[in-house]
């Protein structure tokens, strides 16, 4: 049975990636920072304990990291794939912005990247496995005060193609880049409140609608599957067309 890992697994994205996962057969290490998230998650799923390993992870500490693989490892004995998608946001304006708040973002979102490929990629070379970044259509384009945000995610945009170059040909690399994605009822019960999607938030996509975690979790799916071995170092931008329409005021 193949074991993947998904980083930030306890919401949004992340959750509904690990039910998906979980669904088409792979056992699951979940590495989660926010406790809270973490608990909602295994109450939520302990009808599958058997599959699932609930991990307290930050992964902008590398000791974390360090001890979260050897955990993982330990109980599964081998990681085929690595699902690089914990992420935090922090938006203000550039003169509020400090520079911990900026280190905090880019910690998290790019060098925790780094450290989970760092100390999986013995494990992932021995499985022929792979890893999927999780970056954001913000690496191509912006709104306003998301600096560090914007930053991170141009950066894993670069250290994809550079993981793939070096890992290969035993470990393959890829990115995918949401749009926009509701996640607004996916998170821990203190934060979650369903947006209210207006008819012109989904027309504006030329798709027609809004995206959904499950659009994102079937490419993660479709990228990690071994008869996709020919794809690595790409970006798969997952937004409904947005980055491709023109817009005129």
């Amino acid at each position: 049975m193949r074991t993947a890992i998904v980083t930030g697994g306890g919401q949004g994205i992340g959750r509904v990636t690990t039910q998906y996962l979980l669904t088409h057969g792979y056992r699951v290490a979940i590495w989660e920072a926010d406790s809270d998230a973490l608990a909602e998650l295994r109450e939520a799923f302990k009808a599958s304990t058997a599959q699932i390993l609930f991990v307290s992870c930050d992964v902008a500490s590398e000791l974390n990291v360090r001890k979260a693989t050897e955990q993982t490892i330990s109980h599964f004995g081998q990681v085929d794939a690595l699902i690089n998608n914990a992420a935090i946001q922090i938006e203000k304006p550039l003169d509020k912005l400090t520079l911990d708040e900026w280190n905090r973002v880019i910690g998290t979102n790019l060098t925790g990247s780094f450290l989970c490929a760092k100390h999986t990629a013995p494990y992932l070379a021995a499985q022929k496995g792979c890893i999927v970044n999780i970056g954001s259509t913000r690496a191509f384009q912006s709104e306003p005060d998301t600096f560090a945000y914007t930053a991170s995610k141009g950066g894993i945009l670069a250290l994809t193609h550079a993981l793939a170059v070096s890992l290969g040909p035993d470990v393959r690399v890829n990115c995918i880049s949401p749009g926009w994605i509701d996640v607004s009822a996916l998170k821990k019960k203190a934060k979650a409140k369903p947006d209210e999607l207006r008819p012109e938030d989904h027309a504006q996509h030329p798709a027609g609608r809004v995206g959904q975690a499950d659009d994102i979790a079937r490419m993660i799916l479709f990228l990690i599957s071994p008869e996709n071995s020919f794809i690595t170092g790409q970006n798969f931008v997952v937004d409904g067309g947005m980055t491709r329409k023109m817009i005129y005021v």
